[in-house]
């Protein structure tokens, strides 16, 4: 579980966070909602101690994280950012750097690393692709390369800043497919989402963030039906029911 208590967050002196507080249930989907400015980055960036001053607590299973070095960090929780460079490496290569919190420095690749990657490459379809440049890649597939970086990291928390950008619905829906298996196998997963109808269908839990605070969290359709959510988004959500479960779109 990841637990956040009264949390504010400064860049450059300016407050972003104020006063946040969240629980993320263990081996869950957790989905952060909120418009564009409202902090959703800042806190998974501050589970992780990147960025941002911050005032408060964060515990991941229970440690709280400022008693752990960077690279016992790394070993519990991975983080995938929205952006990144595009390095001038191959895939199998990045995706061998998931490994850099078990090696010292030199770093000099075990069998077990090696192992390790290959499981994950095949897991994701991508050992085809093992000895490709990443610039060679299309935006999905890129996606699809940090993911399985982050899965050979081997943690068991897994944050996601806006995973399925870059991404056709299919591909969405693949990868949110594959997030619903990671949380089956233990892992919990806490990702950046703006889309209320794959928040429901995909989320066990959810936190609605605006202005840099924690506004609503529970259940996705308690808080995609919440005054608070029209409030922020300014929006009127509408559910439907369907043979493959409920549905949400809205009404501006």
């Amino acid at each position: 579980m990841i637990t956040i208590t009264d949390l504010n967050a400064y860049y450059d002196g300016e407050e972003i966070l104020h006063g946040v507080s969240a629980a993320f249930p263990e081996g869950k989907v957790s989905v952060i909602l909120g418009p564009n400015g409202s902090g959703k980055s800042t806190l998974l960036r501050s589970v992780i101690r990147l960025g941002a001053d911050v005032a408060g607590t964060v515990k991941v299973g229970g440690e709280d994280v400022r008693s752990l070095t960077p690279r016992e960090l790394s070993r519990r929780v991975a983080y995938l950012p929205q952006s990144r460079n595009v390095p001038d490496i191959t895939v199998e290569r990045l995706v061998m750097h998931g490994r850099f919190p078990y090696l010292d420095y030199p770093r000099r690749y075990r069998s077990e690393d090696r192992r390790i990657v290959r499981g994950v490459l095949e897991r994701l379809d991508l050992q085809d692709l093992a000895g490709r440049k990443l610039e060679g890649l299309s935006g999905g597939q890129r996606q699809k390369v940090y993911l399985a970086m982050a899965l050979a990291q081997g943690t068991g928390v897994i944050l996601m800043d806006e995973p399925t950008t870059f991404l056709d619905i299919r591909n969405q829906l693949e990868m949110l497919d594959f997030i619903r298996e990671l949380s089956g196998e233990g892992k919990t997963v806490v990702m950046i989402l703006h889309d209320f109808d794959l928040t429901l269908r995909y989320a066990d839990w959810c936190l609605l963030m605006g202005g840099g605070r924690a506004l609503r969290a529970g259940p996705p359709r308690d808080v995609l039906a919440s005054e608070e959510l029209k409030n922020v988004f300014r929006v009127e959500p509408r559910f439907c029911e369907t043979e493959d479960g409920p549905h949400c779109f809205v009404k501006a």
